[in-house]
C-alpha cells in the first residue's frame, strides 16, 4: 500500500470539507496561517462551520475571510482582539464564541490529540471560566442568548500542596488545516520559528489532517531528529511553494 499522502490541488485537498464541519486551525496572529486551504474552503462554499484557533486572523486575511463570508458558526478562541467584523458579529448575535485561556486551550488540542478525555488545571479556578456566565452568544437586544455551563471543580494535593483545580474537557474536530515549512509525501512536517505555535497541536486534534506545506520533498530528505510533527497525525500533503503570501500584523520599525 502506498503511503504517498501528496495532493495535487487545495480543492481536492478539502473536498470532503461540509457544512456544519468542525476544523481545527493551525497558527497564531498571522504567524502560520494555512492560508492556501482556508481560500479553498471559502471558495468551496461550506458553511455553518466551528473553527478552533487561537484566533480569526484580521478582517481580510487569515481566517477573516472565512467570518467575512458568514461561513462560520462558531468560535474557539483565546484572543479575539484584532478582529472588528469578529467583535460586530459577536455583539449582534451573529456568532457564536466559546473564549478559552491560551494555554488551556493548547492543551486541550493536545490532549484530543492525544486520546486524553479531560485534565484538570488551575486555570480558571474563581472566575466565570468554572463558574459559568460567560456570553456564548447574544440576542440581538444585547441580552445573552447562550452562557457558558459552569464546570467541575475540585480540591486535589498536587506537589506537596493542596488547591483548586477545573475540570476542562479535550478538542477532538472533525479536520486539522496547518501550515508547514516542509513535509515529505509520509506527512512528516516541519514548522519555520514562530509558525510553530498551534499548528501542531491543531494537526494532532483533527480526525483528518491536511496539511499545506512550502516544500514537499521524498522520504528519507527529513532529518528524523528535526521533524516536528510524525506523519501519522496527517492524511492529505499539499505543496503551496514558497512564494505563499505572509502577512505581518503590525510591522515596528526605528526611524533612521
Amino acid at each position: 500500500m502506498s503511503m504517498d499522502k501528496s495532493v495535487a490541488t487545495a480543492a481536492e485537498a478539502v473536498s470532503d470539507i461540509r457544512d456544519g464541519a468542525s476544523i481545527a486551525v493551525g497558527g497564531f496572529g498571522l504567524s502560520g496561517n494555512p492560508m492556501v486551504l482556508i481560500t479553498a474552503i471559502l471558495d468551496a462554499g461550506v458553511r455553518d462551520l466551528s473553527i478552533v484557533s487561537n484566533n480569526c486572523g484580521v478582517d481580510d486575511w487569515g481566517l477573516g475571510v472565512l467570518l467575512k463570508a458568514h461561513r462560520i458558526r462558531k468560535m474557539t478562541s483565546s484572543y479575539v482582539g484584532e478582529n472588528k467584523e469578529f467583535e460586530r458579529q459577536f455583539l449582534s448575535g451573529e456568532l457564536e464564541l466559546e473564549l478559552t485561556p491560551q494555554g488551556t486551550l493548547a492543551e486541550k488540542l493536545r490532549a484530543g490529540g492525544s486520546g486524553i478525555a479531560a485534565f484538570f488545571t488551575p486555570t480558571g479556578v474563581g472566575t466565570q471560566v468554572a463558574e459559568g456566565g460567560l456570553p456564548r452568544r447574544y440576542k440581538p437586544d444585547g441580552s445573552i442568548d447562550v452562557a457558558s455551563p459552569q464546570k467541575e471543580v475540585r480540591s486535589l494535593e498536587f506537589g506537596g500542596r493542596t488547591r483548586d483545580f477545573v475540570l476542562e474537557d479535550a478538542i477532538t474536530t472533525d479536520f486539522a488545516i496547518v501550515h508547514a515549512l516542509r513535509g515529505d509525501t509520509h506527512g512528516n512536517l516541519v514548522f519555520n520559528k514562530a509558525a510553530r505555535n498551534f499548528n501542531p497541536i491543531a494537526a494532532m486534534a483533527g480526525r483528518v489532517c491536511i496539511a499545506e506545506v512550502e516544500e514537499l520533498v521524498a522520504p528519507g530528505e527529513i532529518d528524523p531528529d528535526g521533524v516536528h510533527l510524525p506523519g501519522v497525525y496527517v492524511h492529505r500533503i499539499l505543496e503551496v511553494g514558497t512564494d505563499v503570501e505572509k502577512r505581518i500584523e503590525r510591522r515596528t520599525v526605528r526611524e533612521g
